[in-house]
């Protein structure tokens, strides 16, 4: 039977929509309910994911394999115990916050960039017709001084909109942030045919309630958007913890300077990094991010692979 190639627009409990390179959407299942291509997993495919598939009906086909990712979009999922690809092959990670309602949490997004491993990532500052205190201003501040690029804006802004769809044009992006912050809102300004559910925020927590269960394909003219269930925490998947350091760039780019290599920066005589922080050069609020993460990835690589 003829192969044909496919991309993954979303998953439900195993059962798979995918798009042919004809534009065909068809419901897919998993052949042998496994792929040999996926190790030990939450999910073996996820939206973005290049597939190739065996066409049954009209309507429905069989997953045969999965392509080579280019890059993904991984959490720990903390339930199951296993790594979870939100996205896979995406040009863009729109990490959304807001001013408030929920608060601006700054640890999460150093989270969030440390899962999207070498995904560039934007982080989009939602709510901003609300207001934005003196502390979120600073820490504007911090990760613009550090390299990211960080968008203000507000959903109900058109002039905004149109920016930020100029910016996507030709893209294939992931919208991800903590519940309540928007994401839902902001996509149907930008592709209002996608109609995302949109919901309330719970006054007794500050956070929002979910409105998307899945991560879900949604597509305009000129771009596509990943759109994925919000958030109350994000966990990074287990990883070396000397990488850790590589995915916050102030103390990558001085940890070139420490006396041993490589060095995590904890207690090593001679690092640069500490150097850096006790100067001021390095904040001690990203470092305390970066050293939270970096000691729970080696307690939960103990209890991995020796059990204790």
């Amino acid at each position: 039977m003829k192969l044909l190639t496919a991309i993954v627009l979303q998953g439900i409990n195993n059962i798979y929509r995918v798009r042919t390179d004809d534009g065909e959407v068809l419901q897919c299942r998993i052949k042998g309910k496994t792929l040999t291509e996926t190790e030990r997993a939450y999910n073996p495919l996820a939206p973005g994911d290049a597939v190739m598939i065996q066409q049954h009906s009209r309507t429905e086909g069989m997953v045969v394999s999965r392509n080579e990712r280019t890059n993904s979009f991984v959490r720990w999922n903390m339930k199951k115990d296993l790594p979870q690809t939100i996205a896979a092959n995406i040009d863009m990670l729109w990490c959304v916050t807001s001013t408030q309602l929920p608060k601006f949490r700054a640890k999460f997004i150093d989270r969030v960039c440390v899962c999207a491993q070498h995904v560039p990532v934007t982080i989009i500052v939602n709510k901003w017709d609300l207001g934005c205190d003196e502390e979120t201003r600073e820490y504007i501040e911090l990760y613009r001084s550090i390299g990211y690029d960080v968008l203000p804006l507000s959903s109900f802004d058109q002039a905004q909109i149109r920016d930020l769809g100029e910016r996507l044009k030709g893209t294939r992006s992931v919208f991800f942030g903590q519940s309540g912050v928007g994401k839902s809102t902001l996509i149907n300004a930008l592709i209002p045919e996608a109609n995302q559910k949109t919901g309330e925020i719970s006054d007794k927590y500050d956070r929002g309630r979910h409105t998307t269960n899945f991560a879900k394909w949604i597509e305009s003219d000129t771009f596509s958007i990943i759109d994925t269930p919000g958030v109350r925490e994000i966990e990074v998947p287990i990883m070396d913890p000397y990488e850790i350091a590589s995915h916050f760039p102030e103390i990558e780019q001085a940890s070139h300077q420490c006396r041993f290599s490589p060095c995590m920066h904890i207690e090593e005589p001679g690092c640069a990094v500490l150097e850096a922080v006790e100067d001021g050069r390095i904040t001690y609020e990203r470092y305390e991010s970066y050293l939270k993460i970096a000691l729970s990835m080696i307690e939960r690589r103990k209890k991995l692979y020796y059990g204790v």
